[in-house]
């Protein structure tokens, strides 16, 4: 565990965040067994990193705002910057992100991006606040990316994990383009019932996407054995992500989407972009809980 990482417990789970990105960065059961990815750099060195402005790609590698391009990376800049550490406490600790020259330069708005991790019990829990302390609306688009154990510490195969949906979701799902942008085609649901079995040749065309998603839970594992509900009441979208042989897997809920492939038009306009009110805030949370 880094040594800047800030570390919050309750006994029933720790939880340790990066002030880089606020990235929720290990979970950790009362005896210690980790329950997020190991962050093996043969896939994937992400742990769980909260995508704003922007989710995914864009279609030209940049927003357009009034008909001027800022070049953005992939999934934004919040998961590269560095947040101040606003609160500390033995369970709790918030993080907080202000526009400043560098962010002006990839989106050309005030901000103050507010992150909120709180454990309770069995469940930790996460907030996140887009305050916008302009005298305009504040177009903006968030995105939740953690990767849990796959398999989870308690013995069990990885193939007899799955992800089971609190609600039927019987649309077909987006594709992901080449370039990562969202293709016009879709494909059909690799669901049985409610139920995602995991395999690794579910993702060898990146991620599953459902957009939109009828679920506002899902329930990670294996029966009888401890598993993760996985909450995000504030976002319409998900993605399910790995690599193909990775030892995580990641539940994603999103509240904005990549670019739909060839997409021109003005920031404000793409799918999956709100506004937040003037001198307003915007919540959006996630909670996850470990079970039985």
């Amino acid at each position: 565990m880094a040594d800047d990482w800030i570390r919050i417990s309750n006994g029933t789970l720790t939880a340790a965040i990066n002030p880089l990105g606020a990235e929720l960065s290990s979970l950790t059961d009362a005896d210690g067994r980790e329950l997020m990815t190991d962050a093996d750099p043969r896939f994937w060195t992400g742990r769980a990193p909260l995508l704003f402005p922007v989710v995914g790609m864009t279609a030209s590698g940049a927003i357009k705002v009034d008909g001027v391009s800022y070049p953005i990376a992939k999934h934004g800049f919040a998961r590269r910057s560095v947040f101040s550490v606003i609160e500390t406490s033995a369970t709790r600790a918030v993080f907080a992100l202000t526009d400043d020259q560098a962010t002006r330069a990839a989106y050309p708005f005030a901000f103050r991006l507010e992150v909120a991790f709180e454990l309770r019990d069995a469940t930790l829990g996460i907030e996140v606040t887009v305050v916008n302390p302009a005298d305009a609306p504040l177009p903006a688009s968030f995105g939740f990316h953690p990767a849990f154990a796959w398999p989870l510490p308690y013995g069990q195969d990885r193939a007899a994990h799955r992800i089971a949906f609190e609600k039927d979701e019987p649309g077909a799902l987006k594709v992901i383009a080449a370039d990562g942008t969202i293709a016009a085609t879709e494909r059909p649901s690799p669901l049985d019932g409610t139920v995602l079995h995991l395999a690794d040749d579910l993702f060898t065309d990146d991620a599953l996407v459902w957009d939109p998603v009828a679920s506002q839970a899902i329930i990670y594992g294996v029966d009888g054995a401890p598993q993760l509900h996985i909450a995000f009441p504030d976002t319409p979208k998900l993605g399910i992500w790995t690599k193909p042989g990775a030892a995580y897997v990641c539940v994603e809920p999103w509240h904005g989407i990549a670019d739909p492939e060839g997409y021109d038009g003005e920031y404000r306009d793409k799918p999956g972009v709100f506004e937040v009110p003037a001198h307003g805030e915007q919540r959006i949370t996630m909670s996850v809980t470990l079970v039985g």
